[in-house]
């Protein structure tokens, strides 16, 4: 599976993005991770589609959503009251089969992954 991330740029706080995922073919799921400078990659959200369960971290709860577009499987992140602390790569990643509750946010999850797009957030 290729996937392509796309839909990063340079917003101020409290702005809204959105950021697409599109796939090479359908997937069990898809997530979307973020790695900031000098820190390690953390899971994001993350959308089941078995079950069309939607998965966040805390830190974008409420903020984020996470949808699907059933007439060409891209996924998208909308983001919304964006803040400095969200500057980061966002990468969208797919696993090879329908993952478990437990696996979701786990990273090594996903064996296909897209190349990222970068969101900076200014103060």
């Amino acid at each position: 599976v290729q996937l392509q991330a796309s839909g990063g740029g340079l917003v101020r706080a409290g702005d809204s993005l959105r950021l697409s995922c599109a796939a090479s073919r359908r997937t069990y799921a898809t997530a979307w991770f973020r790695q900031a400078p000098g820190k390690e990659r953390e899971f994001v959200a993350a959308l089941r589609r078995s079950t069309s369960t939607t998965y966040y971290a805390d830190s974008v709860k409420g903020r984020f959503t996470i949808s699907r577009d059933n007439t060409n499987d891209a996924v998208y992140l909308q983001m919304n009251s964006l803040k400095p602390e969200d500057t980061a790569i966002y990468y969208c990643a797919a696993p090879p089969n329908t993952p478990i509750t437990s696996a979701v946010r786990d990273p090594q999850t996903y064996t296909y992954w897209g190349q990222g797009t970068l969101v900076t957030v200014s103060s």
